[in-house]
């Protein structure tokens, strides 16, 4: 199997500039009962064409499994989408997936079709057809939420081409159709893809999501060390236990409640703690992706706050509070995984993206 290499690239908060939606970095909470549609009438498009970037996500963060998770910046995937007369209207066609030679071009069973399909649904769209390209930047069954990247995007290209009539939660909505078919009915990986950040998922039915918000004069840095190894999410849950006992629920609920305390106040060590304690789910999926438990020493003895493993894995993220100290700790966490797990790994270095989805070029109407 051919493995994708990461590709760096630098996005800064400023590249938003076309989506109405805020970005307030205080808390910020988004509810939805069901997909309603909001649009009385059919919007008309404002770009003949536009492109779209969504970052990579770290989901669970530890003992936050399926209910916590954040945005990094630096690597991801693009979606860029035009109105197309050559299209059935109300229709959507994928033209072009650059970057991975596995996705499907049918947009029913792609998750940037899909979602793409799910924003034309509650937007009305029925007059006018579109063209979808999608170059991933993320590679497959990384743990870095690469469908939740592609989604993202792509709702968010459909919604900004129509002039941004929806607000987060009928996209994580629509992004949420999408992880359904993909990877399982699972928020905490699309819901920071769109929103940026750290996310907390608190209910889905009604759909519930807190934006938590990371003190801006703080720096964070996260250290992402991909194996050439796959961890298909299937099997990586197929491993979690039935049952837990009840010292096992109070120990991974009090690190929770502290992941989210550090969070909020910036606190690093904090944060770091709990990030590398849960009791749950990471001592059940580690002894899986060869040299993980040696991965995770290395990390922490190179300095860093923290370490796990970041979604269903194989990807270990460990976190610190300068880039500089994170390339170090990458260097280590390479070295970790060739020699106790026989796996060559890359490592980039990103800091947390505040803003999630956004529109990075257009042409207008």
């Amino acid at each position: 199997m051919a493995y994708a290499s990461f590709k760096p690239i630098s996005l800064p908060p400023s590249t938003n500039t076309f989506n109405p939606i805020p970005r307030s970095q205080t808390l910020l909470r988004c509810c939805s009962n069901t997909k309603t549609l909001k649009i009385t009438s059919e919007p008309k498009p404002v770009f003949d064409s536009l492109r779209t970037f969504a970052p990579a996500t770290v989901a669970n963060l530890g003992p936050g499994f399926d209910f916590l998770g954040c945005a990094v910046d630096g690597i991801g995937d693009y979606v860029t989408l035009s109105i197309d007369s050559n299209v059935q209207p109300g229709e959507i066609q994928i033209s072009s997936i650059n970057g991975c030679s596995k996705l499907s071009k049918n947009p029913l069973w792609n998750c940037a079709g899909i979602a793409a399909i799910s924003v034309m649904k509650m937007l009305g769209i029925k007059s006018v057809g579109l063209s979808l390209s999608l170059e991933k930047g993320l590679p497959l069954g990384s743990g870095l939420g690469s469908s939740a990247a592609s989604a993202a995007a792509a709702a968010v290209a459909v919604n900004e081409i129509f002039g941004g009539k929806l607000d987060f939660s009928d996209l994580v909505l629509a992004g949420l159709d999408s992880e359904a078919k993909i990877s399982g009915y699972h928020a905490d990986n699309i819901a920071p893809a769109i929103m940026g950040g750290f996310v907390l998922v608190q209910n889905y039915n009604p759909l519930n999501v807190v934006k938590l918000p990371f003190p801006s004069d703080k720096d964070l840095f996260f250290v992402l060390v991909n194996p050439e190894f796959e961890a298909p999410t299937k099997k990586m849950r197929a491993v979690l236990p039935a049952h837990i006992t009840l010292e096992d629920h109070t120990w991974n609920s009090s690190q929770a409640g502290a992941l989210v305390a550090g969070i909020l106040q910036g606190d690093l060590e904090m944060l770091g703690l709990a990030l590398s304690s849960d009791k749950i789910v990471e001592p059940n999926r580690a002894p899986l992706i060869p040299g993980m438990v040696a991965v995770k020493k290395a990390a922490i003895d190179a300095g860093a706050f923290g370490c796990t493993i970041s979604g269903a894995g194989p990807t270990a993220v460990a976190i610190m509070d300068n880039a500089e100290s994170g390339v170090e700790i990458g260097v280590k966490m390479v070295e970790a995984f060739m020699k106790q797990g026989s796996l060559k790994a890359s490592a980039v270095v990103s800091s947390l993206d505040r803003v999630g989805a956004r529109v990075v070029s257009s042409i207008t109407r």
